[in-house]
């Protein structure tokens, strides 16, 4: 079987994320119109977002694409010594427990760990000494909403110097940043299973930087929705 290139934002935020602006249905739309193949859905400490994607059948038990589009499920944890994604898997409420606790929950359940936005002290990007006792799947070694662009550079030389495959991602919060910054895999078919498999392998990082607008949407809006009382379930019906 022949095997194709096909694109995902491996990291973004509906807003089931409290800081977060856009449904989900909204970054589907935003990466369909960017010619991706796929994004994961990992909003902060809860997989609401995966649920409900389930139930509209965006997400299929099989792990089989959706109308060509496949939503990979995860969640990003906050975990006690930062920020870490599961990505292929669901999670409980895991916030504040061990980031090695946390890798193993989410292997127990068939999923991959990758750290993001590491070394990023401003935005809990987890240390160099513990990334080292980690059993990661992949590093993302370029965040496009980065506080300070050197720590993208520390991520990727660490990457090397260990031999871990490598994820750029968008961590977009608005259905404008989706796709900004992506990875693609030469995948023999569009499903769960067979990008789970090639991610720590490594794939073909885009790497570009939210806009100064980008930016500053993200950065204003987490503040001003950072107040909101409002569920996203109920902004939904």
């Amino acid at each position: 079987m022949n095997a194709y290139r096909h694109s995902f934002d491996l990291h973004l935020h509906t807003f089931f994320s409290k800081d977060a602006a856009d449904s989900p249905e909204s970054m589907i739309a935003a990466a369909k119109k960017k010619g991706l193949s796929g994004i994961a859905i990992t909003d902060h400490d809860t997989c609401d977002g995966v649920e409900y994607l389930r139930r509209k059948g965006w997400i299929r038990s099989d792990g089989e694409a959706v109308d060509g589009f496949l939503i990979i499920p995860g969640v990003e944890v906050s975990t006690k010594e930062g920020h870490l994604l599961c990505l292929g898997t669901t999670l409980p409420f895991m916030k504040g427990r061990r980031a090695t606790e946390v890798v193993q929950a989410i292997q127990e359940r068939g999923g991959i760990a990758i750290a993001p936005h590491a070394f990023d002290r401003f935005r809990a990007g987890i240390r160099q000494e513990v990334l080292s006792d980690l059993d990661l799947a992949a590093l993302e070694i370029f965040n496009a909403a980065v506080s300070l662009r050197r720590f993208n550079d520390k991520a990727a030389t660490f990457a090397t110097h260990r031999s871990l495959a490598s994820t750029a991602a968008s961590d977009a919060h608005h259905a404008s940043a989706v796709g900004v910054s992506t990875t693609s895999y030469d995948l023999r078919k569009l499903s769960l299973s067979t990008l789970l498999e090639a991610i720590p392998k490594g794939g073909h990082l885009e790497k570009n930087y939210l806009s100064p607008r980008q930016a500053m949407q993200k950065h204003f809006g987490n503040w001003f929705r950072g107040l909101r009382s409002v569920p996203a379930s109920r902004r939904l019906k």
